[in-house]
């Protein structure tokens, strides 16, 4: 569910698995929906190529009270998320954030009206047009296949977990978003956003710029109001790094807050689905909706506290009386752009009552990327077997299987990069294997007790805070990804949750602030992020422009 830090000393899995392409076909296995109620034809003042959109930022609250007040519909907003996809996704800056649409959805929609009218309404999601990234199971007319042509016509025998859920608080099942192939764990020379099945995403600020990944769509298609909100999936980097590049907010929970079951899995010791939205309040709605206990996953047994409303967590002076800890851009990688960024935040933090401690140091980054890249090798061919056993026999049953489909396809499959990866997946052992043991065991000791557990007893914190990564890259089919830097691995091994949310900009592309601490603090750091969020108020709608420019 990922592409971030998981390579060779000095290479991380972000520079391993990325690289980009600024072409590939948009293949969509389900046609565009016929929209009645489309977009006016009127462009936006500030890019003349480009719609203007009656729903833009609109977040979650304010489409409850139009629908309270009788001025929409879900089954009108509905129809205009999807006019917007035609004009924008499809058509237009072709950013190519979402690989299938639900034909269902105006289906849903009209379900979700005719309860309201009946006086029920299932919460703040009720009637709300929702993506959800392609790696994530769903039991109705679309498929779901990590944007891979190996399993393009397959069907889920089951919701996952996560749709179960969305599904019960009423959210309108848009779409799935289009992602890094396998979660961007296929090659170590892969491109962010490009799939065989749904080509190469692109960034809405920019469209010559990557989107990161891998829940790439999700968070191009959520920046650029194609959607309320969205769901991504994180190994190590997947949510919280598009979610920077791409101007909005995304949040890596705790590793059990949310049930993996039904979903295309990495490696069950760090992946984890989470909400991306473009405004706090949205995040933590998504996220209160998709947690859970689930007896098919294991690991939400070990959430202790009881559901609660993540929204409730919310104040204007979250920052007041907070003691954080400032973790200096220079232990990611990041260039000296960035230094301004964090120097404003850090000003932002102060002025709203906060305690920096400026810096603070988190010891052992770096010293287990390669036993991150040996955990996640070992956990993908044991868990990817499970799944794919799982499906229909027309499907591969086996990452053996799917190597070989691969091949056979390279010409489709394999046009820009190979499967270093999933060749060296194949080649491990059992998850008895001693190696295998001794780097997880590695990975969690560093990155937990003696990492972000050591520097925030020491310090007395509340949150680290660092720059969630640099600005989005070029598009380059020859050379791939320019790795900029990414503050994800040390919550994404821990298995702790980690929020980023839009800080600035370098030369028009968006750049996040991260908030990360202990595990289950998700109501923590939504009042941290929020209370900062409200102080700055950083997010700019994109304006699609052909290349970055000086804002």
């Amino acid at each position: 569910m990922s592409d971030e830090k998981v390579g060779n000393r000095g290479l991380t899995r972000r520079a391993m698995l990325e690289s980009a392409l600024l072409g590939g076909a948009l293949a969509v296995t389900a046609p565009l929906l016929t929209v009645t109620n489309a977009i006016a034809d009127e462009r936006s003042p500030l890019n003349p190529f480009v719609p203007s959109f009656d729903l833009d930022e609109a977040t979650l609250a304010g489409l409850q009270t139009r629908m309270e007040r009788g001025e929409s519909t879900s089954r009108s907003i509905t129809e205009k998320y999807l006019a917007r996809i035609a004009s924008v996704d499809r058509t237009g800056p072709n950013l190519h954030s979402i690989i299938e649409l639900n034909p269902d959805a105006l289906e849903i929609a009209d379900q979700m009206d005719v309860e309201r009218k009946g006086g029920k309404v299932r919460g703040p999601l009720h009637g709300i047009p929702v993506l959800i990234k392609d790696n994530i199971d769903t039991h109705d007319r679309m498929r779901t296949s990590a944007g891979s042509l190996a399993l393009a016509s397959s069907m889920a025998p089951r919701d996952s977990f996560v749709v179960e859920r969305l599904r019960a608080a009423g959210a309108v099942l848009l779409g799935k978003t289009n992602l890094s192939e396998w979660a961007n764990f296929r090659s170590t020379h892969s491109s962010s956003g490009w799939s065989g099945r749904g080509g190469q995403t692109r960034n809405p600020y920019s469209l010559d710029r990557n989107s990161s990944g891998s829940s790439s769509g999700s968070a191009a298609a959520v920046a650029a109001n194609l959607c309320a909100a969205a769901i991504g999936s994180e190994t190590d980097g997947s949510i919280v790094s598009p979610a920077s590049t791409c101007g909005i907010v995304g949040m890596k929970p705790t590793l059990g807050l949310v049930s993996r079951a039904g979903i295309i899995p990495i490696a069950h010791s760090q992946d984890t689905a989470g909400p991306m939205a473009r405004t706090v309040e949205d995040a933590a709605a998504l996220l209160t909706a998709v947690a859970g206990v689930d007896p098919r996953d294991e690991a939400t047994a070990f959430h202790k506290t009881a559901p609660i409303d993540y929204r409730s967590a919310l104040r204007r002076d979250g920052l007041k009386g907070a003691r954080l800890g400032i973790v200096r851009a220079k232990a990611f990688g990041y260039s000296g752009k960035a230094d301004p960024l964090l120097e404003a935040a850090i000003g932002a933090l102060r002025a709203e009552g906060a305690t920096v401690v400026d810096p603070v140091v988190l010891d052992h980054l770096g010293e287990y990327d390669n036993d991150e890249l040996l955990v996640l090798l070992y956990e993908f061919k044991a868990d990817l077997n499970k799944y794919l056993a799982g499906l229909a026999p027309d499907n591969p049953r086996t990452l053996k299987d799917l190597i070989a489909f691969n091949e056979r396809n390279r010409d489709r499959e394999m046009p820009y990069f190979g499967q270093e990866l999933f060749l060296q997946a194949e080649e491990k052992g059992p998850l008895t294997s001693k190696e295998y043991v001794d780097a997880l065991a590695k990975c969690r000791d560093l990155s937990r007790a003696k990492g972000i557990d050591a520097v925030m007893d020491k310090n007395k914190l509340d949150a680290l805070v660092a720059i969630t990564g640099g600005p989005a890259w070029f598009i380059d089919l020859v050379n791939g990804d320019s790795y900029t830097g990414s503050d994800s691995t040390s919550a994404a091994v821990a298995g702790y949750p980690h929020i980023t949310v839009p800080t600035g900009f370098i030369q028009g592309l968006p750049i996040g602030l991260s908030f990360f601490g202990r595990p289950w603090s998700e109501a923590t750091l939504f009042r941290l992020a929020y209370g900062y969020e409200q102080a700055t108020k950083a997010r700019r709608t994109p304006l699609f422009r052909p290349r970055a420019i000086e804002l």
